[in-house]
């Protein structure tokens, strides 16, 4: 369990009293590369949805703060390989244009050449109005069809449920 500074309780008992509940369910792993992205030593996760909506679990989408104030979204997913599953991670502005990708955990002997970052700087500056489509926007690799058209359906998916979501309003607003 990570102890948390008097003004990350503090933020999180604000944040609590208005429908958003703390939350710590981000790796270490991820966290280390959302702090990488945002340039900051500490960042602070609070979920951002009190409710899941479709395509999104409220378990993970967070909202990333640094010293109260917010910097982007994160979103920890799983997708299938050709015999598993493997963790990604998804950082955005707060725009929700992507600032990074990246392959958490794959837990396949093949295809994990879908974590480089040369593959997934596709997914780069993209936003929830962008649609991929395998071999045509989104690049094969030999020996990796089946994560890369996972991947591929994955980010399309969250697109399409972040696009939904924002047209809609955030559950979250008062």
């Amino acid at each position: 369990m990570k102890i948390l500074s008097l003004s990350a309780f503090l933020l999180s008992l604000k944040l609590s009293l208005v429908g958003v509940v703390f939350s710590l369910h981000i790796s270490k792993k991820a966290e280390r590369e959302i702090n990488k992205v945002f340039e900051i030593d500490n960042a602070t996760f609070v979920q951002t949805l009190d409710q899941d909506i479709p395509g999104i679990d409220k378990d993970r989408l967070y909202t990333i703060f640094d010293q109260g104030n917010a910097l982007g979204f994160a979103y920890v997913g799983e997708a299938s390989s050709q015999t598993d599953t493997f963790e990604y991670l998804v950082v955005f502005d707060t725009n929700f244009a992507v600032k990074k990708a990246k392959v958490l955990v794959y837990r396949e002997d093949y295809g994990s050449e879908i974590g480089s970052k040369r593959w997934l700087k596709q997914f780069l500056d993209k936003t929830p109005n962008d649609r991929f489509a395998y071999r045509q926007n989104i690049a094969a690799i030999s020996g990796a069809t089946i994560s890369v058209k996972s991947m591929t359906n994955a980010m399309n998916n969250l697109m399409i449920s972040l696009a939904s979501w924002q047209n809609n309003g955030k559950p979250n607003k008062s």
